[in-house]
Formats: structure tokens, C-alpha cells, sequence
């Protein structure tokens, strides 16, 4: 008997405007919009190919009424695959991130971000191919 990894849920003020930054972040699609949830994810699950192996989670926004409140306990770590971890920095300020000091110090090999409702999450090291 074995259970799988199928979503991480967030909850949020604006699931919309929240998986919107998130897609933008990731790449993924909305593939499931119901009420005051939205889910995304880069492929559309089915129980069959859930079932045959672990497949990538999807992230599920869900509304609730009370706003973050305290740092994270759990975060999503991100790796830019095509330009240096600088340009993945500058472009997801634009997407509305913003820097986030949970104590981290200088001189890590990673950026601390928070998304647009405070939800650190971090920036790693590049996957770009190295010239």
C-alpha cells in the first residue's frame, strides 16, 4: 500500500490572480477552475497515470479569509533552466515578487523571494547550460 504526492495546496486571498503569477513562474496552465479554488499544473492528471507512478504535483489555490500570517513552513524552491539566476531574479520582480529576508545572510548561492501574498519561495542555482 503506498499513497501519491497529487497537489500542494495554498491557501490565499486570491487563488486567480495568485495561480496567474504562479503559471507565469513555472510555465503551467490553469486545469481546474471550481468555486473559490484554481489549479495548475504542466499536465492534466488522470487517475490512470497517477496510479502507474508518481507523476509531478500540481498546485492548488484555495480562498480563505485570514491572510499569512507568519513565515513558511514549507516553500517551493525554483531553478531558472534558460539564463542565470539574476535574470530569473529581475524577471519575477516584474512578475510581482519580491525579496524576502527570513535570516538567510549574505552569500548564499540562492535568492529568498516571496510572491505577491508574502509566500516565500526560493531561487536556486541556474540549469541553463554553461558556455
Amino acid at each position: 500500500m503506498t499513497s501519491r504526492f497529487t497537489e500542494l495546496v495554498v491557501d490565499c486571498r486570491d487563488p486567480e490572480g495568485l495561480a496567474a503569477f504562479w503559471c507565469e513562474v513555472l510555465g503551467f496552465e490553469v486545469i481546474d477552475r471550481s468555486g473559490s479554488r484554481v489549479e495548475i499544473g504542466s499536465w492534466v492528471p488522470t487517475v490512470e497515470e497517477v496510479r502507474a507512478r508518481q507523476m509531478p504535483p500540481t498546485l492548488l489555490f484555495v480562498r480563505v479569509p485570514e491572510g499569512r500570517t507568519v513565515k513558511n513552513r514549507l516553500h517551493l524552491d525554483v531553478s531558472p533552466v534558460d539564463g542565470s539566476t539574476e535574470d530569473e531574479v529581475t524577471r519575477l520582480l516584474g512578475l510581482g515578487a519580491t525579496r524576502a529576508d527570513v535570516g538567510q545572510g549574505a552569500g548564499r548561492g540562492w535568492v529568498v523571494m516571496a510572491d505577491p501574498e508574502g509566500n516565500e519561495f526560493c531561487v536556486l542555482r541556474t540549469l541553463a547550460p554553461q558556455e
